[in-house]
Parts: C-alpha cells; sequence; structure tokens
C-alpha cells in the first residue's frame, strides 16, 4: 500500500490547521489590544463626547483590521485541504484488488490452511489455532507440540529461568555449531552473570569453568570480559561492563534462539504467511496501476506466464540470488538457468540457445566482446 501520498495529504491539512489557528490566535490578540485599549481610555475621559470619539476610532481600527476577511482566507485553503484528504484516503485505502487476481490460478484450500494454522502456533496463538484446524477440518499441523516447547522455553526465559532454554541448547548443541551459532554462550553467560550478582564470584567462576571454558577457541573475548566483571561484583552498574546488565542481552537471546529453534525444525525465522503478506502490500499497489493501465487498452492478463511489471521489493525480502538474462530480460528459472560463456560473460539457456539457432551454429559472437562463443563449453550457474 502507498502510503506517501496519504501522509502527504494529511501534512497539508495538519499545516493549514496550525495556520488558521495562528491566525485566529492572531486577530483575536489584536482585537482584544484595541478593545483594552478603548477601555482604558474610557476610564480616563468622564467626558461622553470623547467616549463617542474613542469608540469611533475602534470601529475605525476593527475596519482596517479586517479580521473576517483575514480569517475567512485561513478558513479557505484549510477548507480545500480537508476536502481533498478523504478522496485520498478513498482513493489510496479503497482499491478494487479483485483486478490483480487471476482466475486461472491454483488455489490448494489445504495448502492454504495449513499456512494459516501453522502461522497461529508460531505466534503462540494455540487455542485460535486449534479452533481454526477444528472449523476446517484439517489434521493436526506437526509443528504443533514443538511451538508449544519453544513457547514454554521463551515463557520461562521471561521470567529469567534459563533451564529449560539450556538443557535444549546442550541438547541440540551439535546442530548449533553446524548452523554458527553461538545461543549456547550467549544462555551460559547469562546465567553465569545472574550466579554473579545473586550469588557469590566463586560459584561464578566454577560455573564458567564448568560450561563456559569449552568456548574458549571461538569466544575469548566475551569470556574474557565475563570474567573482569566480576571484580565489579554488586556494583557493575558503575562499571565499565554495565553492558551486562543491559534488558537488550535477553531479547537477543529470545530471538537467536526463536531463530535456531525454527532452522531445526526447517522452519523459516519469520512466518510465511507475515512475509508474504508484507510482500504483497508492497507489490500491489503496482500492480494495480498496471491493472489500470491494462484495462484502458482493453488488454487481459490472464494468460501471462509472469507478471506484466517488474515489481521492485525491499532487501527484506531477498532471500537468495536473482539472475536475469541481459538479452532477453527474462529471469532464470530451473527451465531457463544462467550459462557463463568461455569469454566469462552470463546469458540464460534459452537466450544462447537462440544465438545459436538451437545448435545448428556450433559457435557464435558473443553480444558484449567480439570473442566466438563455443556452445559446448557454455557452463550453467548455480547461485
Amino acid at each position: 500500500m502507498e502510503l506517501k501520498s496519504i501522509k502527504d495529504a494529511f501534512d497539508r491539512v495538519a499545516t493549514k490547521q496550525k495556520l488558521s489557528y495562528s491566525k485566529t490566535n492572531e486577530i483575536v490578540h489584536l482585537l482584544s489590544q484595541e478593545i483594552d485599549k478603548a477601555l482604558s481610555l474610557i476610564k480616563e475621559t468622564p467626558s461622553d463626547l470623547d467616549h463617542r470619539s474613542i469608540i469611533a476610532d475602534v470601529k475605525k481600527a476593527f475596519v482596517e483590521i479586517s479580521p473576517i476577511t483575514q480569517l475567512e482566507a485561513a478558513e479557505k485553503e484549510l477548507h480545500v485541504a480537508l476536502t481533498k484528504y478523504p478522496k485520498v484516503l478513498e482513493k489510496q485505502l479503497n482499491p478494487d484488488i479483485s483486478k490483480a487476481y487471476r482466475n486461472n490460478a491454483e488455489f490448494d484450500t489445504h495448502i492454504v490452511n495449513q499456512i494459516i494454522a501453522n502461522f497461529f502456533y508460531r505466534q503462540g496463538m494455540f487455542d485460535i489455532g486449534d479452533c481454526f484446524v477444528a472449523e476446517t477440518g484439517e489434521s493436526e499441523c506437526s509443528t504443533r507440540q514443538s511451538f508449544v516447547e519453544m513457547y514454554q522455553i521463551l515463557e520461562a526465559m521471561k521470567r529469567r529461568d534459563l533451564e529449560p532454554a539450556l538443557n535444549w541448547a546442550v541438547l541440540n548443541s551439535d546442530k548449533l555449531k553446524q548452523a554458527r551459532s553461538d545461543l549456547e554462550m550467549k544462555l551460559h553467560s547469562l546465567h553465569f552473570l545472574e550466579i554473579a550478582q545473586g550469588k557469590s564470584s566463586k560459584e561464578a567462576i566454577n560455573y564458567a569453568r564448568k560450561h563456559i571454558a569449552t568456548f574458549a577457541d571461538s569466544c575469548l573475548p566475551e569470556i574474557q570480559k565475563l570474567m573482569c566483571s566480576l571484580l565489579w561484583n554488586r556494583k557493575l552498574d558503575k562499571s565499565p561492563y554495565s553492558e551486562f546488565l543491559s534488558p537488550a542481552l535477553w531479547n537477543n537471546a529470545v530471538k537467536e534462539l526463536t531463530r535456531q529453534y525454527c532452522n531445526l525444525l526447517g522452519e523459516s525465522s519469520e512466518s510465511a504467511l507475515s512475509i508474504t503478506l508484507a510482500a504483497g502490500t508492497q507489490t500491489l499497489p503496482v500492480l494495480l496501476k498496471y491493472m489500470n493501465v491494462m484495462a484502458n487498452k482493453k488488454l487481459d492478463w490472464q494468460n501471462m506466464e509472469q507478471l506484466p511489471v517488474d515489481a521492485q521489493l525491499s532487501e527484506e525480502f531477498q532471500f537468495h540470488s536473482v539472475f536475469v538474462c541481459p538479452v532477453s530480460k527474462e529471469q532464470s528459472s530451473d527451465e531457463n538457468p544462467p550459462m557463463m560463456m568461455s569469454c566469462g560473460h552470463v546469458l540464460c539457456k534459452q537466450t544462447i540457445n537462440k544465438m545459436s539457432k538451437n545448435g545448428s551454429k556450433s559457435s557464435f559472437k558473443c553480444p558484449y566482446c567480439p570473442t566466438d562463443v563455443d556452445i559446448s563449453k557454455c557452463r550453467q550457474l548455480h547461485f
């Protein structure tokens, strides 16, 4: 959804409102000054004739200030901005998204139901997930019990209870090392700090010897900081190691545990449904604009094999490398993979086939350099 135009329209309304408010205050202040001045003069002069003269001067000052004219001008500008704002809202927030729907798109209800149920379980909404599964008649998601265990660990961490998390990390220690995760070290460090602050330095040192020393090869600087922090025991907040008291350490550990737990389940760290919806909100406005253009030209995109317009997504949605053939401008696929030629330039397979006339020519000129390319020496690239 394109919100910039909505924000700009709102900012214009807010600006005009402030100007109108400022102008109103200014005029009221001027009128008040003239009235106060007149009252002061009336008190000082007892003659009725002089009073009439003072009142006449006030009327003249009011005409010169012209409050109604000034207020009308300011209010007119505000009214114009307020009138346009609902139109912008209606245009941006009430689009007919059915224009971007393909009637011939395959739609597997079972898969969609499983994705939705899995989303509820990922978010820890187990009651809602169970209700959804029961109402749709789907079988229970295989990942439900695993997510129950994950949230039990996370809830314990919120209570500053690290035992369930440490048990899980130790049980999956080898897999975490393969994933190059320092989760186990983070959890042991947090437990070490809890012992040092709540019990004694001696117990903390014994714990470090038993559980943290094994990470010396990969985490020596972190271990050295932990050991030095013991010199400031009970006064850690005033020490060079006050960072160990930051809640960010616990938050980072929670995020890392969630990421690694999902990773071991074969799930992404973010919900597939959330990612899909977020990506859709970025691409849908562009697609709707193109649909309007196609409708005006009486074109139909129902049978197109790919999106009729380039949909740019932000970096957070870029999970793997993508190659676009510089000649055909088509994105590579399993059927049309990128091929590196002997000169080092890369084209898609279908482009090479066309340039070699489906293999009838043993060589052809590279479109980017004068090199003769031998088809037999073209090699498929794997990103």
